[in-house]
């Protein structure tokens, strides 16, 4: 069941949004090499409440840190750990922020001290296109399916693979909510849920360098890896939709 939101939730999400926003920018200007990702969870926690929030992904059952941090060739819910980061890492922060009873959702892939190379370059400027792009389809009137169409014409055309067993999701009161925002067409798009006034859904650009294939880093079941071991990345927006505009909350 898809929750649409109201005028009053979507004013508390929009704020939301605005103060997980903050906390990312104000964690991503201390990222340095030699940082243990544990470090840079435990300021995220610090920001995060800081905004008058609580970890998101606290809530979730088993996972008990503030942030999702992988690192090179780790995807997506990759623990905290100390792991000491190198420059020219690429890091992915993903982190959410419940305020207000409800969760937004927002996730950044960055290049560690800033340091790559054109090729690494030209992999994160596509995903991150990619993001805004599809975004430019959350629309009333729209399908689902039209945002997964442009995700995978823009990841595929560039070269790269998308990881099709991870996708992006509504979000609300809850964490994850209806619908699921796929990375690819799954079926036609008019049989893919109608995007109407009220919808809020986090956006995910879950992608490789190598592979479509993933694997599971260890027995913990969190950190998810790609099977070649190639790089990846994601890149992630909540988007709020009403009859007059998009509006990205985070």
């Amino acid at each position: 069941m898809i929750h649409l939101k109201t005028v009053q939730d979507l004013a508390v999400m929009t704020e939301g949004g605005a103060r997980l926003r903050e906390v990312m920018r104000s964690l991503v200007l201390d990222i340095h090499s030699g940082m243990t990702t544990k470090q840079i969870d435990r300021e995220a926690e610090r920001l995060i409440r800081k905004q008058g929030g609580e970890p998101s992904f606290k809530k979730v059952r088993n996972y008990y840190w503030t942030t999702c941090l992988p690192v090179n060739e780790q995807v997506v819910h990759t623990p905290p750990s100390s792991r000491s980061l190198l420059p020219g890492d690429i890091l992915t922060i993903d982190i959410g922020m419940y305020y207000g009873g409800f969760h937004t959702d927002y996730a950044d892939t960055i290049v560690v001290d800033g340091r790559s190379d054109a090729k690494n370059d030209r992999f994160l400027k596509t995903g991150h296109d990619a993001l805004y792009k599809s975004i430019e389809k959350a629309r009333v009137g729209n399908h689902i399916g039209d945002i997964s169409t442009v995700i995978e014409k823009e990841i595929y055309g560039h070269g790269y693979f998308i990881l099709k067993e991870l996708t992006g999701h509504g979000i609300g009161r809850e964490l994850h909510e209806d619908p699921y925002v796929f990375g690819y067409n799954y079926r036609p798009i008019e049989k893919t849920p109608v995007i109407r006034p009220g919808l809020v859904i986090a956006i995910e650009i879950i992608y490789s360098m190598g592979t479509e294939e993933i694997a599971y880093e260890d027995d913990s079941g969190w950190s998810i890896v790609t099977a070649d071991g190639s790089l990846a990345a994601c890149f992630e927006h909540t988007v709020a939709i009403t009859d007059e505009k998009t509006e990205i909350l985070t």
